[in-house]
């Protein structure tokens, strides 16, 4: 039997997205890739990603997974309805994914590196497919879908405040903090090219995080 995520979250190594995913299956938290609704969750992150939201048609989604386009109503109600289904899957395994990584870490300063490359690696599409789409897409949610979004989106947050409070970044303000982070490394994904710049993410991770604290 597959261990819990909680359980994995604490092992000594950190965990493959197999694993991961595997897990968060198990516990119910995330829809099962291989099903007719997970393949459909999977298809719509990809194709809101390549396409945008606006321009995705339900007839797209359908012909993607190879299904009827009514088929796809067996599962959800609207086309908004599939974005926040995605949404909310993508920030239930971003979260535990930078959980595990940060547990894996050493000491205060390390887990706040954690967390720093774990969000790079997710903007810049090496570890959290669809990551992206919870900014470019989130004005096309519905006011009640953004609720049960930030909900969870509560949960990733709090992992970093954690790890801001217990690395003691200057300032003691670990919310403002998490805000210029934000807006650092989300801000990477206009200029940052691993290839072009001759910086892995780790090297990358590194430098911002040697800004951030003492």
């Amino acid at each position: 039997m597959r261990e819990s995520a909680q359980a994995l979250a604490e092992a000594p190594t950190e965990l493959s997205p197999q694993q991961l995913i595997g897990a968060l299956v198990d516990e119910g938290l995330l829809t099962d890739p291989a099903s007719p609704r997970g393949r459909l969750l999977n298809a719509a992150a990809r194709l809101f990603e390549q396409r945008g939201f606006a321009r995705t048609t339900v007839r797209d989604l359908a012909a993607e997974i190879g299904i009827l386009s009514g088929s796809i109503f067996h599962h959800f109600a609207s086309k908004e309805q599939i974005l926040c289904g995605v949404m909310k899957e993508v920030t239930i395994f971003a979260s535990a994914r930078m959980r595990s990584a940060a547990e894996c870490a050493g000491c205060p300063q390390e887990r706040l590196l954690a967390c720093i490359q774990s969000e790079l690696e997710a903007i810049h599409e090496q570890a959290v497919p669809g990551f992206s789409i919870l900014v470019m897409e989130w004005r096309s949610l519905s006011e009640e879908s953004q609720g049960d979004v930030l909900r969870l989106r509560e949960e990733y947050e709090q992992i970093w405040l954690d790890a801001i409070i217990a690395a003691k970044c200057p300032g003691d303000d670990p919310a403002l903090v998490r805000r210029l982070l934000v807006g650092a490394l989300s801000h990477t994904y206009s200029w940052y090219k691993p290839r072009d710049k001759g910086l892995t993410i780790p090297e990358l991770a590194a430098r911002i995080f040697q800004i951030f604290t003492p």
